[in-house]
C-alpha cells in the first residue's frame, strides 16, 4: 500500500524520535560508564592508599621516617601540614608531586628493585629541616606486625639513630655549659614608657624575622619586635594601658587581647568590634584599664590567625600575680611555656625545639610556677616525669580546690598554671615533653615540644 505524504511525513518524524531517544539513551549510558569507571578509579586508589605504608608529612617533619613497602607498592602521602609538601625517592624519577595541605596522593614504587632507597621532601630547605627518611622495598612488607624486611631495615638503621638521639641529648646539655645553641630568645620582659598621667604605653611592632627554631633551622617568622614568643608584657591591676602597634608585615594584621577583661572597642576582631584591621605599614593604639583581679593572658593576632599564630605572632600578657595556695612558699619562677605545633615554629615551646629549649632549674624545696599557653592548634598534655605538678589555675581563675596531675591536658587557647616543688627525694635531671609522641620523639631521637626539669 502506497504513503501518503502526510504518512511519509509521520513516520519521518517518528524516526527522527526515535534516533533522537536512542542518542539520549547512548549518551546516558557513555555517562554512566564513564561515572563507573571513575567510582572504580576512586575506590582502586582508597583500595592503594589502605594497602600501602602511609608517610604523614608536616612543618617539618615525615612520620614515620622508616617505612617499608612491597615490591612495585606505593606510599600514601598525606600532608597534614599547613603548607604544600611533596615526596620523592632519591636517584629515581619517582615523584609524587606537589601536595596540597589536607590532601594526599600516591607515589608508586612501581619498577624499583628490592633495597633501601632514600625519600625526602623536595621542597626547597624542607629535607635540610628534618623531612627525610627511608623506604625499604621488600615482599610481604604490609604483611602485619614486623616483617622480615622491616627488621633488616629496623637493625640496619639502628646505629646511626641512636647515635642521633645521643647527639641531640649532648647538644641539649652543652646549653648549661656555653649557653643557647640558637640565636633569638622570646618571652623577653618589655619595659613601657611611663606618660604624666601613669598610662603605661608598650610598644610593638609586628615584623618578619629570620628564627632560628633549632640549631641550623631558620624560618621565616612573623613576630612582635623580631621575637618568638613576642616579649612579656606585665601590669598591676587598674593600671591605664595603652599597646601601640605598628605593622610592618606585607598583610594587615590586628592585636586580640586573649583572657583579658577589655572594652569591646579594644578587643581586636576586624570587622567584628572594630572597623578592620591594621593595613600593612599602618598603626593602632589600643587603650584600656587593666581589670581590677589577676589575669593570665595572651595577645595574638586575630586576622588570618590560622597563619600569623603558629607564624609566631604570640605572646603573654599578665596581670598582677595569681594567689599561691597554702602549704607552697612563694614561687623562686614564674615560668611561662608557650605551646605551639603548626606554621613556621612548629613543634616547639617558646618558639624553640630540642635541642635548643631552655630547662626549668630549681633547687630541693624551690616552688617553681610555670603556666602552659596553648596557642597552636592541638591538644597537648603536659608531662613532667617524676615530680607532681599541682595544678592552681585554670585560664587564669583560681581553683578552689588545687589537685596534683603527673600529665596536664592543655587545650588550645587555654592557659593552665602548676606548681612544681622537688623534693630531696627528686635530684636529678628529668624529661619534660608533650606526651602526643609523635610532637616529641622520631627515630633519629627528641626533638620538638621537649625540655627537661632540673633539681639541684
Amino acid at each position: 500500500m502506497a504513503l501518503s505524504t502526510d504518512d511519509r511525513r509521520s513516520l519521518g518524524f517518528g524516526a527522527w524520535v526515535f534516533a533522537l531517544l536512542g542518542l539520549t539513551f547512548a549518551f546516558f549510558a557513555l555517562w554512566m560508564a564513564a561515572d563507573a569507571l571513575g567510582r572504580s578509579n576512586d575506590a582502586q586508589d582508597e583500595a592503594a592508599k589502605a594497602n600501602s605504608p602511609k608517610v604523614v608529612e608536616t612543618e617539618f617533619t615525615l612520620s614515620p621516617n622508616a617505612v617499608v613497602a612491597v615490591v612495585d607498592g606505593s606510599i600514601n602521602v598525606e600532608n597534614a601540614g599547613k603548607i604544600v609538601h611533596n615526596l620523592e625517592i632519591t636517584g629515581t624519577d619517582k615523584k609524587s608531586g606537589d601536595i596540597q595541605p589536607g590532601e594526599s596522593k600516591l607515589l608508586s614504587l612501581e619498577g624499583l628493585d628490592e633495597g633501601t632507597y632514600e625519600m625526602y621532601c623536595a621542597i626547597p630547605g624542607h629535607a635540610s629541616s628534618g623531612m627525610k627518611g627511608t623506604v625499604t622495598i621488600g615482599k610481604g612488607g604490609m604483611a602485619g606486625g614486623t616483617t622480615d624486611a622491616e627488621e633488616v631495615a629496623i637493625r640496619r638503621a639502628n646505629a646511626g639513630q641512636d647515635a642521633s638521639a645521643k647527639a641531640a641529648v649532648l647538644a641539649y646539655v652543652d646549653q648549661l655549659k656555653n649557653g643557647p645553641n640558637t640565636k633569638g630568645l622570646g618571652n623577653v620582659p618589655l619595659e613601657p614608657v611611663i606618660e604624666p598621667d601613669g598610662t603605661k604605653v608598650f610598644n610593638l611592632t609586628a615584623e618578619i624575622v629570620d628564627w632560628e627554631v633549632s640549631p641550623g633551622q631558620t624560618v621565616r617568622a612573623w613576630t612582635y619586635n623580631g621575637t618568638v614568643p613576642g616579649p612579656l608584657i606585665q601590669v598591676d591591676a587598674g593600671d591605664k594601658v595603652r599597646i601601640h602597634l605598628e605593622n610592618e608585615l606585607p598583610q594587615s594584621t590586628e592585636i586580640h587581647f586573649h583572657g583579658l577583661e577589655v572594652p569591646v572597642s579594644e578587643d581586636g576582631v576586624p570587622y567584628v568590634t572594630n572597623e578592620g584591621p591594621v593595613k600593612p605599614g599602618g598603626s593602632r593604639d589600643y587603650v584600656f584599664t587593666a581589670q581590677s583581679t589577676p589575669a593570665t593572658g595572651m595577645y595574638h593576632s586575630h586576622h588570618n590567625a590560622e597563619k600569623q599564630v603558629p607564624d609566631g605572632l604570640v605572646g603573654v600578657f599578665l596581670v598582677g600575680e595569681l594567689p599561691i595556695p597554702d602549704g607552697f612558699s612563694r614561687p623562686s619562677s614564674n615560668q611561662s611555656m608557650i605551646l605551639n605545633d603548626a606554621g613556621a615554629i612548629g613543634l616547639s615551646l617558646n618558639g624553640k625545639s630540642f635541642p635548643a629549649t631552655l630547662p626549668i632549674q630549681a633547687k630541693v624545696g624551690e616552688t617553681v610556677m610555670v603556666t602552659y599557653y596553648n596557642e597552636g592548634l592541638q591538644i597537648h598534655p603536659m608531662h613532667l616525669h617524676g615530680i607532681p605538678q599541682t595544678v592552681i589555675a585554670m585560664d587564669g581563675f583560681p581553683l578552689p580546690l588545687p589537685h596534683q596531675e603527673d600529665t596536664v591536658m592543655v587545650a588550645p587557647g587555654q592557659r593552665v598554671t602548676v606548681l612544681i616543688k622537688p623534693t630531696a627525694a627528686q635530684t636529678g635531671v628529668w624529661a619534660y615533653h608533650c606526651h602526643i609522641l609523635n610532637h616529641a620523639e622520631a627515630t633519629t631521637g627528641m626533638f620538638g615540644m621537649v625540655t627537661t626539669f632540673i633539681v639541684s
